[in-house]
Order: structure tokens, then sequence, then C-alpha cells
């Protein structure tokens, strides 16, 4: 794919929708500032009712914004539609057409663009040789499985060559471990065709996966845009925090410059801007503590799993619970409900909110 690559901009961008129960205005996106780099993969990521299917559904033209402006490259688009726009967008439902076969479907928006036949021919072979159905050309859509279908409507996404390539939910039809196996693919077509792609997905470990960038929203407002890496280490605020991935919230306060107290104990905690004697939540992830019988802070034993790859602990430290993973358990003791132990920090893993 040889055309130039585009990113995306929205400058403050806010929808508004009726409650039809109670009659009053609500912002289902309220003052979006979101730039996406060309040729990136940018997830937008939050549970249901945070904004980002309508936020995706107005880069695609199938709603209007109500205040800001949408930028593809340095083009205005919020007066064009649909199909003036240069994007496409690959469906949870993949939309396929029944009675056409593979070769048909995805050449269709080529025949509207009224290409020639050696010309559609030969886009239609490379793309089906890059999502995989090289050879299929001629079966109908309904002789194949979920995963093939995802395939077809993605090339035939793909095959016009457009500058941005927007996916609602496309993996919520899969099974689990499809799903896997087909976003792995969806990343490596989308970093050979170079092209500018924009997800939607609730599945943070779907975002993580396959994303340079997440743009985590709640309520209609954007809560943080970072990489994966960015959000799991150093989330905004508790929201994002226990969104990707699992946390743990211990409450601190804070002694001096990257020390904190937790339940009694001074440990090394990245502090940031708070001040001195400041309250504060530390984040802990599960994986970021281990296990022993001395060390920084003392609890006790009230769950303990083998979960193969790791050890399921629940501790109690005071009246807080604190869920920990101790990965490759073979050659380490395990302790067992009602044990005292003590937990002991790795290296940058605590972070204050």
């Amino acid at each position: 794919m040889s055309k130039e690559k585009k990113g995306v901009r929205l400058e403050h961008i806010s929808k508004i929708y009726k409650d039809p129960k109670t009659g009053k205005d609500f912002y289902a996106v309220k003052d979006a500032n979101i730039e996406i780099e060309p040729g990136s993969f940018v997830t937008l990521l939050g549970p249901s009712g945070c904004g980002k299917t309508t936020t995706l559904r107005m880069i695609a033209g199938f709603e209007s914004p109500d205040e800001g402006e949408i930028y593809l490259g340095n083009e205005p688009i919020n007066a064009l539609t649909p199909n003036k726009r240069d994007t496409a967008m690959v469906f949870q439902s993949y939309a396929l057409l029944p009675h056409y076969n593979i070769f048909d479907n995805v050449a269709y928006g080529l025949k509207l663009r009224k290409m020639d036949k050696e010309t559609i021919r030969k886009k239609v072979t490379d793309i089906l040789g890059l999502v995989g159905l090289e050879g299929m050309e001629n079966r109908m859509t309904n002789q194949l499985s979920g995963g093939q279908q995802q395939r077809v409507a993605l090339a035939r996404a793909l095959v016009i060559e457009p500058g941005v390539l927007l996916f609602d939910e496309p993996l919520s039809n899969l099974d689990a471990k499809l799903r896997v196996s087909m976003r792995t693919e969806i990343r490596r077509i989308q970093q050979e065709a170079g092209i500018t792609a924009i997800y939607v997905t609730h599945d943070q470990s779907e975002a993580m996966a396959i994303s340079d960038k997440v743009i985590i929203m709640k309520g209609g407002l954007v809560e943080q845009i970072s990489t994966p890496q960015e959000a799991y280490y150093y989330p905004n605020n508790k929201f994002v925090a226990d969104f990707i991935g699992e946390a743990n919230f211990l409450k601190a306060i804070v002694k001096s410059q990257d020390i904190v107290e937790i339940n009694g104990e001074e440990v090394k905690c990245s502090t940031g801007s708070l001040g001195n004697g400041a309250e504060c939540s530390i984040v802990l992830r599960p994986e970021g503590a281990t296990l022993g019988d001395n060390g920084s802070i003392m609890g006790e034993v009230e769950y303990s799993c083998f979960m193969g790859a790791y050890q399921d602990y629940h501790i109690k430290i005071g009246d807080e619970l604190v869920k920990i993973q101790e990965y490759n358990p073979k050659n380490k003791k395990i302790y067992g409900v009602g044990d005292k132990v003590y937990l002991n920090f790795e290296e940058n893993t605590l972070y204050a909110l």
C-alpha cells in the first residue's frame, strides 16, 4: 500500500445525546483532544457506555460531533459524508454480502470505484495473500469459519487503500482462542500495510497486545493517552490502574521524597509531586511483590492456590487485603493459609496516586 500515511486529530470533540427516560441532555463524549500518529495502531478502550464507539463513529462519519473539529491528515472532515472520507470500517458483524464469493466481496468497493477488471483482479489477489486467504477466491462466505469471515472483512476494507482503518470490536463474535490468534494477525497485517488503525474494544488484554497507544475512556472523558506500558506502570488515576490489569491499592502517607509509610513501615515508592505528609493510595500490581520469612511489611496468608504458572495469594495487611502472584513457584517456598509472611517489593513497582 503506497498511499501517504495519514494521522487523525480530534480537537475539543463533544457529542451530546438526549436521555430517553429523563429527557435531559448528556455528554456521550466530552471535550476529547486526541492526536493519532500516521501509521500507528491506537485503541479506544473502556467499559460499556464510556464513549469509545461514539468517538469511532464520529471519525467514520456515522455520527456528527456537536462541538469541535476532526481532522484526517490536515483536512477537516466534519462536513464530509462517510463515503467521502479516506477511511474504511471493519464491523463487529463483518457485514459480508452473503450471495457473493470471497473475491466479489473483497472486490465490491473497487467495482464501485469503476476500476478496470485487471486492476481489480491484481489488487484482490494481493490483499487476499496478505490476509492469508489466497486460493480461496471462489469460496462462498457462508462456507467460512468466523476467523475466515473476519479476514474477508479485513481484506475488503484494506483493498480500497484507505488512509485510516477503523475497527469496531471486530473480534467480539469469536471464541477466546481464535480472538488471540486473530488479534495477532490484525496487528501483523496493519504493520505490513503500514496503515493507521483505530480500534475499539473493552478487552484490556486485547488492547495491550496490539496497540502502540491506548486511549482510556470513562463516562465520555479521556482519562489517559499513553503506551500500554505507561498506562500499566504509571496510571493517571485509580480508574486507569484498576481497568488496565489487576491492581492493589494500599493506604499510605508520604514521609519524604520517594518514601512512603504503609501500615507503619517505610518503603521506597515513586511519589511524584506529592508532598510530605500527603495521604495517598499506592498501586501495587500482583506480580510486583514476593513473599518471604522476613522483609518489608508483615501480613497473614488468607488464601493460597496453585495456578500452574504462579501461586495465587491473598495477604491480609492490617485491614487491607492484597493479591499477590508469585510466578514459577516450583522452586519457591509455598505458604499456606494462616502463615505469617513478609512482602518484599521489586524495584520501581510501587506508584503513588
